[in-house]
């Protein structure tokens, strides 16, 4: 009889946090993260480019794709994670990146994730006077973008980042308690 290897399941979600050059970097840090990719999310074209993401013409946010096994990191923990990684009251801006591609959000694709992420957002209400200007929707789209944006860092480690370096060696050290 054939036997088949133990697959770990996963879970996906979306993340928008300015430039996805260093979003998608600083998630491939953390343990239990299985896979990223960077593109763009919940606009209104089809198979956009970088170029025409870029006029603000779109709608769409450069957003990471992010793979996961729950049995290693929770959703949760990502989610506190990405809060980290940006400034939440910022509306179309992170860092120096300024316009609607730069918003950001958490984009999900299984509505059974909704109450874990409701919950992390007013949590992180309660560190702030402002609300919060983070996006929180299904995601509607998602476009793949062009190949030397997927790792960029990864090649071209002296690349621009809104993050700074310091905020990757977290994310490498972080553990979910």
């Amino acid at each position: 009889m054939e036997t088949r290897k133990h697959i770990k399941p996963t879970k996906d979600i979306y993340f928008a946090g300015g430039c996805f050059w260093g979003t998608e970097h600083y998630f491939k840090q953390i343990e239990g993260v299985a896979i990223t990719e960077v593109g763009f999310a919940n606009g209104h074209t089809e198979n956009p480019t970088y170029q025409e993401v870029y006029t603000d013409q779109t709608g769409f946010a450069e957003t990471v794709f992010v793979r996961f096994y729950p049995d290693v990191v929770s959703l949760e923990f990502l989610l506190r994670m990405f809060f980290k990684a940006i400034d939440p009251t910022s509306l179309n801006k992170q860092g120096h990146d300024e316009g609607t591609r730069y918003r950001t959000g958490v984009y999900y694709t299984d509505t059974a994730d909704l109450p874990i992420i409701e919950k992390v957002f007013a949590e992180e209400q309660k560190n702030y006077e402002q609300p919060l200007a983070v996006e929180k929707l299904p995601l509607l789209n998602f476009y793949t973008a062009e190949e030397y944006h997927q790792d960029y860092l990864d090649k071209n480690p002296d690349g621009y980042c809104h993050l700074p370096l310091s905020l990757f060696e977290f994310a490498r050290k972080a553990k979910e308690k």
